[in-house]
C-alpha cells in the first residue's frame, strides 16, 4: 500500500525561496537537499533521490538556493552559486523555517549535499549543533 503524504510548494521567508515539500504520513526526519553549482530543485537526479528517501520515511525539501532573479545574473556571473557563506545562510533559513512549519515541526533534520552545496551544508551544521537534537 502506498505511503500517504503531504506534497506542496512552499516559499521560504524571507527571501521567499521556492522548494517543493513532500512529507510521508509518519515520517522520521526531514532531508534538505543542497543542490551543487548550477543545479536546483527540478533535478532529475535529485528527484530522483528525494523519492528514495519518501520510500525510506524521510520527509524532504527540495529548494532553489538562489532566488529567480539571482538565478539569471548567476548564469552569466557565476558567482553566487560559489558563495558558500550566502548559501550556508539560505540552508539555516530554511531548517529554521522546517522547525516552524506544523508538517514538520519536530523532525530530526539532515542534510544531503552535493559540490557546493556540501559546502554551504557543512557550515549550515556547523552553524547549528542542535539540528538533529530537536526534542
Amino acid at each position: 500500500m502506498p505511503h500517504s503524504m503531504i506534497e506542496h510548494t512552499v516559499q521560504i521567508p524571507p527571501l521567499g525561496l521556492a522548494g517543493d515539500l513532500i512529507v510521508p504520513e509518519k515520517a522520521t526526519g526531514i532531508i534538505l537537499f543542497a543542490h551543487g553549482s548550477g543545479s536546483g530543485r527540478h533535478s532529475t537526479r535529485n528527484r530522483y533521490v528525494a523519492g528514495v528517501l519518501q520510500d525510506g520515511g524521510f520527509g524532504t525539501l527540495l529548494l532553489d538556493l538562489l532566488t529567480a532573479a539571482e538565478e539569471q545574473v548567476d548564469l552569466r556571473t557565476r558567482h553566487r552559486r560559489f558563495d558558500i557563506g550566502l548559501l550556508a545562510g539560505r540552508l539555516i533559513e530554511a531548517s529554521e523555517w522546517l522547525q516552524r512549519e506544523p508538517s514538520t515541526r519536530g523532525l530530526l533534520t539532515g542534510y544531503f549535499a552535493a559540490s557546493t552545496g556540501a559546502g554551504a551544508a557543512l557550515v549550515a551544521a556547523a552553524e547549528q549543533p542542535s539540528l538533529s537534537s530537536h526534542q
